[in-house]
């Protein structure tokens, strides 16, 4: 957290002790696989608001594929906070409800992303199908498992990390890009709505060769099952960058804007910082970074807005009705 950050916070605490204790319902709307990340948040800051004001926070979850929790809150769902898998998702929210404002994202560091993570692969034990970078993954005997990228943050992720490794190959362009994921998505064999979807059917219902997936996920099932699967880090992927905002009209309406803007500071806080260390996200704290150096290996990472153009152009390109990826499902269907 940085001094100006604490400045505020600590500010919202003072005017915030002098009231009489209470409990307050915080609903944070977030995508798949932060189940487990967002619990321990959740107690840190929970302890720490009570020690700084007396009052109590009951805190409510609701997880999904990151486009469908994005819908959810424009349809209504009473959202304090949005944690999702991309900007574009928070960016609709603020385009069709205006309850948060376009530049939502100046309103923290580094683009209001607090950590980070990127896209590997799980195989199972002994990696029987050789899968070592993503060209293997096209092989005819592969059977990949992924999300739907119409409904999952996390799948738009996969998706662009394969047509990036594909577009920096020898004589790669847009073309053959398309090709490459063409042949990912004929490989698929379940398009579940949301990563955490996809992970339960490649490790509980043991479908699939390799799962594509965030590297959160990867990290979990190896440790929820031991000695089951391994991690396998592509040549390249691409810097995934969950973003968290403020979703002010339902907030204030609620009663809720302290204690919600104290919530998103909170995850710079060093505390925060090693908890989502542990809970295998990147964290945006170079000293807790580097103290995990052992789980997160470097790699070589391309950005959105380099490869892309953004999320708004690629959003449009790839993933809107009638666009890219529309197409690579219809071809494969012929």
């Amino acid at each position: 957290m940085n001094k100006i950050q604490f400045a505020v916070l600590s500010g919202l605490l003072t005017w915030s002790s002098l009231s009489l204790a209470t409990t307050k319902e915080l609903l944070n709307v977030s995508y798949d696989p932060t189940r487990e990340l967002y619990t321990s948040i959740n107690q840190a800051y929970g302890t720490y608001w009570k020690q700084k004001t007396g009052e109590t926070i009951t805190f409510k979850q609701s997880h999904g594929g990151s486009g469908k929790q994005a819908r959810a809150v424009i349809d209504g769902l009473n959202a304090d906070v949005v944690t999702l898998a991309l900007a574009a998702d928070i960016d609709a929210i603020a385009e069709k409800t205006h309850k948060l404002p376009l530049d939502w994202q100046k309103r923290l560091p580094q683009n209001s992303t607090p950590y980070t993570s990127t896209i590997v692969f799980l195989v199972r034990k002994g990696n029987p199908k050789h899968i070592r970078d993503w060209n293997d993954l096209v092989k005819p005997d592969v059977a990949i498992i992924t999300p739907n990228p119409k409904t999952g943050g996390g799948a738009r992720w996969n998706y662009l990390a394969a047509w990036a490794w594909a577009k920096h190959q020898p004589n790669g362009n847009d073309q053959t890009a398309q090709e490459f994921v063409r042949k990912i998505y004929k490989n698929t064999k379940v398009l579940d709505s949301g990563a955490r979807g996809s992970t339960t059917t490649f490790t509980e219902r043991k479908i699939g060769d390799v799962l594509i997936a965030w590297e959160n996920e990867a990290y979990l099932a190896q440790k929820e099952q031991p000695g089951q699967f391994e991690i396998i880090t592509p040549s390249l992927s691409i810097l995934a960058e969950p973003t968290v905002a403020l979703v002010d009209e339902n907030a204030k309406k609620k009663g809720n804007t302290l204690v919600a803007k104290g919530y998103l500071n909170f995850l710079y806080s060093p505390l925060a910082q090693n908890i989502i260390a542990q809970n295998y996200y990147r964290p945006r704290n170079p000293g807790i970074l580097k103290k995990y150096s052992t789980v997160f290996k470097p790699l070589k990472l391309v950005t959105i807005d380099q490869e892309f153009g953004g999320w708004k152009k690629a959003q449009k390109t790839h993933f809107d009705n009638g666009g890219i990826f529309d197409q690579i499902i219809k071809a494969n269907q012929q």
